[in-house]
């Protein structure tokens, strides 16, 4: 058996607010939208991961969803840009990331990562 692909699904009052806020800041494509579900997607093909963690790291709270980027302080000055609050600001982390948090308007909490290149 092989698993395709994993899906995060954000529970929302208002589909538009949610997508408008991926497809801002990560760039992302609308591929499906059926009104009551919209789908979002990049290019780009990644190995099916899930996170299971007790903690988020360094003291942080786990996030809700991690979302591995090319150039994480680009990412970080258009959140500032676009007005969206951090949580946990840049940070080189001991493990060997680069990252920051946000909150999406559903209220999730947002990990923003790179890997070093």
């Amino acid at each position: 058996m092989t698993v395709k692909r994993i899906v995060t699904n954000i529970a929302a009052q208002s589909v538009d607010e949610i997508r408008a806020f991926y497809a801002e800041l990560f760039d992302l494509t609308v591929v499906m939208d059926h009104g009551w579900i919209v789908t979002l997607a990049s290019d780009e093909f990644a190995q099916t991961q899930i996170g299971i963690a007790s903690e988020g790291g360094s003291g942080t709270a786990v996030p809700d969803i991690s979302v591995e980027v090319d150039d994480v302080d680009s990412v970080y000055a258009r959140a500032k840009r676009l007005g969206h609050p951090i949580e946990y600001d840049l940070i080189d982390e001991p493990w060997g990331v680069r990252r920051f948090y946000l909150r999406d308007p559903a209220g999730k909490l947002v990990n923003v990562l790179s890997h070093p290149r």
